[in-house]
């Protein structure tokens, strides 16, 4: 008996791994739908009184560190009086302590809970940072008049998994790097054009003013040393892991690292055992990470977003770890390659914030952080990356506000 394997490239074997969810999705919304019909003549075609209010604006926060996203939009609605329901996935969000008047924070719970209750909104507009609406669990509520997406970073529209923003209404920007990727996802996928609005980055903003007002908090004269990886293969312990530690104790710099957060579930065993191996390290999981990116001198990292604030707001040297063999198959990114040629936006100008840091650099890394350290050739080229990418500075969350409060009233002409 002869066998023949079929072969299928990463990137279409995510898209007919997605198809066959929306399939399955669609299967069981179809049969949810015939039982309650039959629920409905069973019970003598009594109907359930919803008694649903519909809200003006939902903010959706699917974990409590976004909420130095949100904090600046919430401040905004608040200083206007504005009402705003705030529903987070995290039991522990800052939000729900806060004290707001008119900002009404809700624990809605994790995972399929949490998606029960969103699926069945009623909101003229609801505002996330979550990526995937009406890809997975996340559906769209057909009382929902409105869907839009805000950045926490300056980073691409494009490095989301597969149809990140296909199904948002709008997304609001800080880059046209972004609004480039977008519409050429619009065009080749031959869906809906988004509204597409120059707001900023509310979060960027904020640490900016906080950075302003603080004093520095660091200790003594040693050099402190943040690695900041983002998670999974690409990342830099996934790659490195007790190599890049080593590499660092080696310096005789203050060492602090941390993970990315979804690292702690995603790669759980593997945190675990580094961070037992290496209890004298500092291994950080503050969920604001102010202290950390100012009492640090430079930053290691990958592709993560934390990139961005250490350069752009904090103004300070970078080493980041390149990958030639990056995957881009999960990614929207891919597509876009694929149709266009053109890279992902942080990968091009990544070069313009800090130094590559080479697979030889491990040898001697006192040597490699002390170039970076020393040299003056980002500071210029920083500049550069902040016009590009960061619209809008000192302004988002007005911009923001300002956008979504003019938007609900035109949902409701």
């Amino acid at each position: 008996m002869t066998l023949f394997a079929l072969y299928i490239d990463p990137g279409t074997g995510s898209m007919l791994f997605t198809i066959l969810i929306g399939i399955l999705g669609v299967v069981v919304y179809f049969a949810r739908s015939v039982f309650m019909k039959i629920k409905f003549l069973v019970t003598g075609g009594k109907k359930a009184k919803d008694t649903g209010e519909r809200k003006a604006f939902i903010i959706y926060s699917d974990h409590k560190r976004y909420w130095n996203v949100f904090k600046p939009i919430c401040d905004e609605f608040e200083a206007r009086g504005k009402d705003v329901w705030y529903l987070t996935a995290s039991s522990d969000d800052p939000v729900l302590k806060h004290g707001y008047k008119h900002i009404h924070p809700e624990f809605i719970g994790e995972g399929n809970k949490g998606f029960s209750r969103l699926n069945l909104l009623k909101a003229d507009i609801v505002l996330s940072t979550t990526p995937s609406l009406d890809v997975f669990q996340w559906k769209r509520s057909k009382d929902v008049k409105f869907y839009v997406h805000t950045f926490h970073s300056p980073g691409n529209a494009s490095m989301y998994r597969m149809f990140g923003l296909d199904y948002y209404d709008a997304v609001l920007l800080s880059g046209k790097h972004q609004e480039e990727q977008i519409r050429i996802l619009e065009e080749n996928r031959d869906i809906k054009p988004k509204e597409l609005v120059y707001a900023g980055l509310p979060y960027m903003d904020e640490l900016t003013a906080r950075l302003r007002s603080s004093e520095q908090t660091k200790q003594s004269d040693r050099k402190t040393v943040l690695l900041a990886p983002s998670w999974g293969s690409n990342g830099i312990l996934t790659r490195y892991g007790e190599r890049m530690i080593d590499a660092l104790v080696k310096t005789g710099y203050e060492i602090i690292i941390r993970p990315h957060p979804q690292s702690f579930t995603a790669e759980k065993d593997m945190i675990e055992a580094l961070m037992e191996k290496y209890k004298d390290i500092e291994w950080n999981r503050d969920n604001d990470n102010f202290d950390v990116l100012q009492r640090s001198d430079i930053l290691i990292s990958d592709f993560s977003g934390v990139i961005f604030e250490y350069a752009l707001v904090f103004d300070k040297p970078v080493m980041y770890a390149a990958n030639s063999d990056f995957d881009l198959s999960a990614y929207d990114a891919y597509w876009i390659d694929k149709w266009t040629g053109i890279k992902p936006w942080t990968f091009t100008v990544l070069p313009k914030l800090g130094m590559e840091l080479k697979d030889d650099d491990l040898d001697d890394m006192k040597s490699a952080i002390d170039t970076c350290l020393t040299s003056s050739k980002y500071k210029e080229s920083r500049n550069e990356a902040r016009e590009e990418g960061w619209k809008c500075r000192g302004t988002a969350a007005k911009e923001t506000v300002d956008y979504l409060i003019k938007k609900q009233l035109d949902l409701n002409k």
